[in-house]
Order: C-alpha cells, then structure tokens, then sequence
C-alpha cells in the first residue's frame, strides 16, 4: 500500500461524513471515459476514424469487448438519461438486427480476426424488447463476424417488466451468464411517479427464472434520489432487494438533467424531488445498509459480495472502467455497436449516430455511422491512466506512474499534487512523499479527488450532474 492500512481500509457505515460530501460535492464526469464523452467532437478529420481500427489492430493481439446498444423501450421512464426509442412495434426489432449486421460486417472488415472476443454486454433501452428468436439471432451475428472465446463472459440487461421465460433461455442458448436487473425503487407511489410501474413479485419473478436457468452473477441497478423518494420508503426499498441476494447492486445518484433530457422537467413542475439532505440520507442508508450486509464498496456506486470478481479485482489491483461501469476485462478494446454506442481504442473514442436516420443512411451508403469521436494525445493518455487509477485503486503511486509513463510523476505534476493539500486537511485522502490513498472518508467522493486531475473539466462543468 502506498500509506499505512487504515487508508486502505473498507469504508465502513460509521467513516460517512456527510458534512464533507455536502462540501465538496459539485458537478463532475463520472469518469466512465478521460477525456470525457462532453469532448467529443464531430470534425470527423481530426479524429481519423479508419486509422483507429488500423491502430487498435497494430497495437497488437489483445482482446475485444462488444457492446450492443438495443434502444427500444414500450415506455418511457422519465428519469431515464439513456438514449431510447419508444415504441410498441415489434418489428423494428428485426429491422434494427439488420442494421447491426451490416454494421458488425464493416468493423468485422477493420478486424483481426484473431483477436477474442471475451466480453459481450447488450445495454439499452431494454433488451428484451426483441423477441427470443431475435436474441439467438444477435448471438449468431457476432459468432459469424468475431471469435468469440470459450469463456467470454456475456451480460445482459434486463427489465423485469418485459421479461419472459423465453427470452432467458434464449439468452442463455447464446452463451449468456450474467444479468443486471433494472429496479430502480419498489415503492409503488415512487414507481408511478417515474412512469415505470413494476410489482416486486416481477423482480422475485426474474430472479427465480435467471437462477433457475443458471445465471451465474445477477446485478440489482437502484437508484436514489428520485421523487416522492424518502429514506423510509428507500429502506423498504433495500430490504426487498437484498431478499433476492443479488451478486452485485449498483446504486446511482438520480442524474437530473432536464437540460439534456426534457422528460425530467415533469418532476420540477410537480414538486417532486427530494431536498439534497434527503438525498445524501438515502445515499447513507443505502451505504451502510449494504455493507452491514456483508456486500463490499467496490467504487464510486458498486457493491458487491465479497467472492464476487469485481470485488476480488479490486483487492488484487485490477479493476478496470470504461463505458459500461467497473469492470474485470483490463485491456481490452472497446467496440460499440448501434445507435449512439461507444467505442474505445488506446487512442480513439468513437460514438455513432445518435438518430435511426442518420445511423441507417450511413450505413446504407456503406459507411461507419460515427458521428463524433476524439483522437488522444499522449497528454490525454497519461491522464486517462492517473484517473483511471484513482477510480480503480483509490489512490497513486507516484513511483510506479512514473515507471508506467516514463518520466516524474511528482514533478510533472506538482501542482495537481499540490492542489490536493485541502483533501488532504479535511481527511478525503491520507497524503504521502510517495502518493496517495483516499480514505474510507473520501471513497463517496472519488470523482472530486478526480477531477484534481482533469485537464478538460472547467469548459464542461455545467454539463456534468452532481456528485451525490
């Protein structure tokens, strides 16, 4: 360790400051990226699209990652900040298929084949929304186009709500062993405040098919913050899911964002959100309800049991972020697939059309559907890999990043280091000669510590959700 093990210890429902997170909290990137997505630019030239694939494959033989954005929701849920396409017609289903076949056909084309794939994860919009047979086909798609390695590890997620027998078992036929179950609350009145009502029999009643057909790891996503949210009501809330003992639970700060997203506007005109000491309540009964449980602070909004992989990556140093969250799969490239997915590279990030139209009309003139991207610089690199490391490790090394990006790491960057002299005084992190570690204190504010690090945050602070 870099400090003393008091610095490394788990945070513990006592070691919660709420005086502090009410200091510091402030708008920042969720760091899922460095340079953040808010950089991205559409001056297409400068990123140099078809040079990222050349460059990925030059790079070496390391795996891939897929990920499949299926966007199509029946509803909307109105906290949602997802890209979605609401629609009750089925048949886009197969429409949409067909537009990611083409487009796997034109990355497959930039590809190594000899390249594995060992991780595949279907975001959304909701998944489900295709019919089982269109699963087996999506799962056909990517066997055709990649090679898939014996054990890749294939994710899903899914909403309880549109969730039928078939749909699992034809996921499981494809090679899925991994779910994320969206629950968000149980409370009836919170539910029909967000336009997303769902009975906690439907959740019990996902969780006995995904075991039943032998889902290996389940994830819980929660959410507080939400409105007519109170901490008694987010209680009941957490007791209904740990009944179903899920592997993992992720449980997000409510992003409101009604300038990005207008459907979130609704809950201001009612009057509906929780103050933020109700809010920062919520977030400490979650915290210490959880790790009372038994399940161990992974990072930022994680948890896990303790034999589950994530929490065995972050004790031994390995865990990884990229667009999907916290993740074992370090080193891998990143390509996304559908509308407005994201792929990254050591060097590119490239983000795809965030409309139907303007993805299918570049896809039917037989192009990429990139619309906007970023090309790093080796600056940007550096900092990607020191904050990746704070978000993942909970602190710096100084000696090994300076072994790792080949120069001083304290007197390159002496003023970020001097600037986290206030962390330091109010106990967020425990400072050293030779680096830092944040403490069980500071583990709710890793993405301020963060930000000391963050080039590009000041022209993008206003684009950015809070904190807690």
């Amino acid at each position: 360790m870099i400090l003393p093990d008091e610095y490394a210890a788990q945070p513990s429902a006592s070691s919660l400051n709420l005086d502090l997170i009410r200091k510091y909290t402030m708008p920042a990137p969720r760091y899922t990226s460095y340079p953040p997505a808010t950089q991205f630019t559409d001056q297409l030239g400068a990123v140099r699209v078809e040079d990222a694939f050349k460059d990925d494959n030059q790079a070496g033989s390391g795996p891939l990652s897929l990920y499949f954005h299926l966007p199509f929701c029946e509803t909307r849920c109105w906290y949602c900040g997802c890209n979605t396409v609401i629609t009750k017609r089925h048949d886009a289903a197969a429409e949409y298929l067909d537009d990611l076949a083409l487009e796997m056909k034109l990355v497959a084309q930039r590809t190594d084949r000899k390249r594995p794939v060992t991780q595949v994860h279907f975001g959304g919009g909701t998944p489900t929304f295709l019919p089982p047979d269109q699963l087996r086909r999506l799962g056909a798609l990517f066997n055709e186009h990649f090679s898939i390695a014996k054990d890749c590890e294939i994710s899903v997620e899914l909403d309880p709500r549109r969730l039928k027998l078939d749909h699992i078992q034809a996921l499981r036929e494809i090679g899925a062993t991994r779910a994320s179950l969206g629950v968000q609350d149980t409370n009836r009145k919170v539910q029909l405040a967000i336009n997303r009502y769902q009975p906690h029999s439907l959740n019990q009643q996902a969780m006995g098919w995904l075991r039943a057909e032998g889902f290996k790891s389940v994830n819980v996503d929660l959410i507080y913050g939400l409105p007519l949210q109170t901490p008694e009501s987010f209680s009941k809330t957490i007791d209904d899911v740990l009944s179903l003992s899920p592997e993992r639970l992720s449980v997000f700060s409510y992003a409101h964002v009604p300038w990005i997203k207008p459907a979130q506007r609704i809950f201001e005109d009612r009057g509906q959100l929780p103050t933020p000491e109700e809010k920062l309540a919520m977030f400490a009964l979650a915290h210490e309800r959880l790790t009372t449980a038994g399940y161990v602070d992974v990072g930022l909004d994680h948890f896990a049991k303790p034999d589950d992989e994530l929490a065995r990556a972050q004790r031994a140093g390995t865990l990884h972020r990229n667009f999907q969250g916290y993740s074992t799969h370090a080193g891998a490239s990143l390509y996304g697939f559908g509308l407005s997915s994201i792929s990254q590279t050591q060097q590119t990030y490239l983000q795809n059309h965030k409309t139907l139209i303007a993805y299918r009309t570049a896809l039917a003139a037989g192009q990429l559907p990139i619309e906007r991207g970023l090309r790093l610089t080796d600056e940007d690199q550096r900092r990607r890999t020191i904050i990746m490391h704070i978000m993942c490790d909970r602190g710096l090394d100084y000696k090994k990043l300076s072994t790792a990006l080949g120069l001083d790491f304290a007197k390159v960057y002496g003023r970020e280091i001097a600037s986290l002299q206030d962390l330091a005084a109010d106990g967020i992190i425990g400072l050293g000669t030779n680096g830092f570690s944040i403490t069980p204190a500071g583990m709710p504010l890793l993405r301020v510590v963060a930000t000391r690090f963050d080039a590009t945050l000041k022209p993008a602070a206003g684009k950015h959700a809070q904190v807690i």
